[in-house]
């Protein structure tokens, strides 16, 4: 089964994830780390990130955001906001643990939100793809969990609305954020070579990067393994641990791996669900 590699690209808010061939993988050039700050390499630990490779970047969303200034590392990226503010420090539960998940969640009544499947014309989906959001959304909504999205196709959005957009980029994958301020990541980035495999596949990617805007992080974090590496995303001793009910091995069957299959059907595992409906 052929994988897809999961890279680094931005976010507005928060951590970001986004996705290309993993035949890409013995010739990328790992970026220099020495420029970052020590305080901010240190946030990055503190969120459990991963820190080699990790340089500033900035992002560009779509017509009207701003730029904002980051921290990419590997598959993540933060805002320098973040980075300095603490906000995605990972979570400590009662027993001393951390959660495998961001210590943000959306709350509230921020879990009824409106995704936006953006048609304007620098960034619009194609047709498989408004096919594939609508079975990601579906797969969300079919559960029984206090999170409710309602999908609409069109060019107008506002800063409550969650946009799900095609970014051009070649390689199959995309890219997504983590919760902000008890709301979900709002920009959700799909890239244009992501057309060229099936609907279900399409949809598998969807679906996952609307799992990290409501907080979840990479299933097999430990090694990603899943994209044919050994790398730890990063914890240098804070920890992570996957949340209660789910499996500990980083070679699950999650639809929250690092990468992802040529083969996907798409849909939640039931450890997925258990995993959602422990959250939500």
């Amino acid at each position: 089964m052929k994988k897809i590699k999961v890279l680094a690209l931005c976010a507005i808010a928060a951590g970001v994830i986004t996705s290309c061939q993993k035949d890409e993988i013995n010739n990328e050039t790992q970026p220099e780390t020495a420029a970052l700050t020590k305080a901010h390499l240190d946030a990055l630990i503190d969120a459990g990130v991963n820190t080699y490779g990790a340089t500033y970047t900035t992002f560009k969303g779509l017509p009207g955001d701003p730029e904002i200034q980051g921290v990419q590392s590997d598959d993540i990226f933060m805002s320098i906001e973040d980075l300095e503010s603490g906000v995605q420090k990972l979570g400590v539960t009662e027993d001393g643990n951390k959660q495998f998940r961001t210590n943000n969640l959306v709350t509230g009544s921020n879990r009824s939100f409106r995704v936006v499947g953006y048609t304007g014309s620098c960034c619009a989906l194609t047709s498989k793809m408004r096919t594939a959001l609508q079975w990601a959304v579906n797969n969300y909504n079919r559960l029984n969990t206090s999170l409710n999205l309602s999908l609409v196709f069109q060019s107008n959005f506002n800063n409550t609305d969650m946009v799900v957009y095609n970014n051009g980029a070649s390689g199959g994958g995309g890219s997504a954020g983590f919760p902000s301020g008890g709301q979900a990541f709002k920009r959700v980035q799909i890239n244009a070579g992501t057309d060229s495999f099936s609907t279900n596949v399409v949809e598998h990617v969807m679906t996952h990067e609307i799992g990290h805007s409501v907080g979840f992080r990479h299933q097999d974090w430990t090694t990603r393994q899943s994209c044919g590496q050994n790398t730890n995303e990063g914890t240098a001793g804070v920890g992570a641990i996957l949340i209660n009910g789910t499996p500990s091995s980083d070679r699950a069957d999650s639809i929250m791996l690092a990468c992802f299959g040529s083969g996907e059907d798409g849909e939640f595992t039931s450890t997925d669900i258990t995993a959602l409906n422990a959250l939500y």
